[in-house]
């Protein structure tokens, strides 16, 4: 495959501005499918999660999901949309492998939320007005796993397998306006954008928005127009892009891709296009669809949704703090230096320190070990921190640690561990045998050969140069393995010293 070739993005964004469009899909957290009763849960063994209604089946019939409605509410409420009094359901007509009835049931001209708003706060605390054109609700398609290539994707895969699970799980897709003016800021503005709807979702507890699940997914939409010609350019959508570190790449690699190619007269296709995470880079998917290839028309076998205006108001009245107004309540009430929460937000991390701060961290220590040990091991892997482990198990890490059963190099090493899947950080202290050793007969006896094997060290503890413990407690950390309180250590080798003849 030939060289693709890039601009410096500094030059492109000299030359050309870049114009954007997202579109967010978010998996609701129902506990059933969005038209069916099927279990609605990630992880299943494939193909087992699943209905005559999931696979198309004939004579099967679906029935709208009424909690599936009210979360769809109340996250168009959240977005600033107006909600439709009456909404109905199409059917989007093509085929994929994963969409077993070659329709997918989305909504087309009558949305249920539509003209909305969403603030979005850059690095350095400016403010970007978003505006969202609509929410719309459908169903999802399955899944295709792709074998025998070497990255998991279709190019260069044997053949491919099609999992259902995923078939009809309830999903919200927002769709933005054209974007205008992000300029230099593109790509920041993609990643805080996403970041935010993240936010908003899991703040309204109705996703898991796990992006590496594919609870949350993002099309980002990126065209260049030449400076001062008044034109649109055309756009390329680039697919499913799965974490925020992602979507930021993305829309770099595609401002440097295109302006490449317009500067030498070149023109773009209007197509998907994938994301290779491996590579940092995009490569062609198929020609993009506009509406009317998908022949829309009403779902004949489902009513209009029309909520009660009764409804809406008790879903807007329960709705949470908006991200920005909760991250400057947040700064204050965690005692957090600008710079230390701005890093926090930087790193895409406030989720995952509030949750970790509700499960009873402090939010010093939470910060502690998602910006500190989690964050180095996923930048050594290239994927999120929030990937790799859970708030409850961070949580679970620095209650170990506060009950003096882990010192913090032993809970590096519990930590390890839970990532790479042994259990719950308890589980693991138990398998590895990582607990701190408090008894005090072990360390003395520790502490004891570490005297005695260096008399010199002991004479000058004896004579008042106190900092020459230092080499006994080094040799007793060594001696019981990491896995001693090194300031009871000092405690007893101060005492002993004392206490020796």
């Amino acid at each position: 495959m030939a060289k693709v070739e890039l601009m410096d993005y500094a030059l492109a964004i000299e030359m050309f501005e870049p114009v954007l469009g997202f579109e967010v899909h978010i998996e609701l957290n129902t506990k059933t499918k969005m038209f069916s009763d099927a279990p609605n849960f990630f992880g299943g063994e494939p193909n087992t999660n699943i209905t005559p209604v999931d696979l198309g089946l004939p004579g099967s019939l679906p029935v709208v999901n009424e909690q599936a409605i009210k979360y769809s509410i109340s996250l168009g409420l959240a977005l600033g949309c107006s909600i439709a009094p009456s909404s109905r359901f199409a059917r989007k007509n093509y085929f994929y492998p994963d969409l077993a009835k070659n329709y997918q049931i989305s909504q087309f001209d009558e949305p249920i939320a539509f003209d909305g708003n969403v603030e979005v706060e850059l690095d350095d605390g400016r403010v970007f007005q978003i505006s969202i054109e609509r929410a719309h609700m459908e169903e999802d398609a399955g899944k295709l796993t792709h074998v025998g290539g070497s990255t998991g994707r279709i190019q260069g895969a044997e053949y491919s397998l099609v999992d259902y699970n995923r078939a009809g799980v309830p999903l919200v897709e927002i769709v933005t306006n054209i974007i205008y003016g992000a300029e230099k800021d593109a790509p920041e503005l993609a990643k805080a954008y996403v970041s935010t709807i993240r936010d908003i979702v899991r703040s309204l507890d109705i996703s898991d928005a796990r992006m590496e699940r594919g609870n949350l997914r993002c099309d980002a939409n990126i065209s260049l127009t030449p400076r001062g010609s008044g034109k649109l350019g055309t756009r390329t959508e680039t697919k499913n892009v799965n974490s925020l570190r992602s979507v930021e790449r993305a829309i770099r690699y595609e401002i440097q891709r295109q302006a490449a190619i317009l500067a030498k007269g070149g023109t773009i296709t209007q197509e998907t296009r994938h994301w290779h995470e491996d590579t940092g880079t995009t490569s062609a998917g198929r020609p993009k669809s506009d509406a009317d290839d998908y022949r829309y028309f009403p779902e004949p076998d489902l009513l209009p949704v029309e909520p009660s205006l009764a409804l809406i108001e008790e879903l807007r009245a329960a709705l949470p703090e908006s991200p920005l107004l909760m991250r400057r309540r947040l700064k204050v009430d965690w005692g957090f230096s600008d710079i230390d929460f701005q890093s926090v937000v930087n790193a895409g991390l406030l989720v995952e320190l509030v949750d970790t701060v509700a499960e009873g961290a402090s939010p010093q220590s939470a910060r502690k070990w998602w910006m500190g040990e989690i964050s180095r091991t996923a930048n050594e892997q290239g994927v999120d921190a929030s990937s790799l482990v859970t708030a409850h198990q961070v949580a679970a890490l620095v209650k170990l640690v506060d009950a003096g059963t882990l010192t913090d190099r032993l809970a590096r090493q519990v930590l390890e561990g839970v990532i790479a899947g042994e259990g719950t950080p308890a589980e693991v202290v138990a398998s590895r045998g990582l607990a701190v050793v408090s008894d005090d007969t072990a360390l003395i006896a520790a502490i004891d050969t570490a005297l005695a094997s260096q008399p010199d060290v002991l004479e000058k503890i004896r004579d008042g140069k106190l900092q020459a413990a230092g080499a006994v407690i080094g040799a007793v950390m060594k001696a019981m393995k990491g896995q001693a309180d090194a300031a009871r250590v000092r405690e007893l080798v101060l005492e002993r010293a004392g206490s020796a003849e």
